[in-house]
């Protein structure tokens, strides 16, 4: 029941923070829209706009964890309201702090995807593919990618997974272990699974040899 009455609490205070920030958007009242944000940073999640902006995606997430537990509705709303503030300053102009915002909201977004909370503030699917759309001219930190990564072999989407693996084998940014595990795990799939991912066996087999090679072209280099 508290846990119910939590949720709806939640529901109601940020649709209307976003109603308001909409509002406050459309009159390019774009100082106030991000004090109504702030407010509710402060006032009802109970967290200062400075320390949202100052950790990180998984300092925020470990902060909103008791016992295991995420509050996952606190993170939607978080990264429902960084992604308002990235827009907000996208329309000033302001690319960089709209970028940082927007980056982040998307880590959230993957994390609580790959924790597997039911939606309530947001849709943390529709919202992360909402921000790699709105992100795609940029290049992603290797944090964000490695949870990107993650999150397309959960979904099955092994190729797309396996794409952003190399990225980061190239960049150095992955350690070839992890990349030996994540071919490890898709060994142990049913073929029609690989090909439905887009990863069929033979090339499969083949992406193993290539990292082998990597393996020793580092090695060497």
């Amino acid at each position: 029941m508290f846990q119910r009455d939590y949720f709806m609490r939640m529901i109601e205070q940020v649709g209307e923070a976003v109603g308001q920030v909409m509002g406050l958007r459309q009159r390019k009242e774009h100082l106030e829209a991000m004090k109504v944000i702030d407010d509710l940073f402060e006032r009802h999640l109970r967290l200062q706009p400075r320390l949202i902006h100052a950790l990180s995606d998984k300092d925020i997430t470990d902060l909103l964890t008791t016992n295991g537990v995420v509050d996952s509705a606190a993170l939607e709303a978080i990264a429902l309201l960084l992604r308002q503030l990235g827009e907000i300053h996208d329309e000033q102009g302001q690319e960089t702090e709209g970028y940082a915002r927007y980056v982040k909201s998307l880590a959230l977004n993957l994390r609580l995807l790959l924790y597997g909370a039911d939606p309530v503030v947001s849709e943390p699917r529709r919202e992360a593919e909402l921000l790699l759309d709105r992100l795609k001219a940029y290049e992603l930190p290797a944090a964000v990618k490695k949870l990107l990564a993650s999150w397309h072999e959960a979904e099955g989407r092994y190729a797309e997974a396996e794409n952003i693996m190399h990225e980061l084998l190239e960049d150095r940014e992955l350690e070839a272990g992890d990349a030996s595990n994540f071919y490890r795990r898709l060994m142990l799939k049913e073929d029609a699974e690989l090909s439905a991912g887009g990863l069929p066996r033979d090339e499969l087999e083949q992406g193993i040899e290539q990292l082998e090679k990597w393996s020793v072209r580092g090695l060497n280099g």
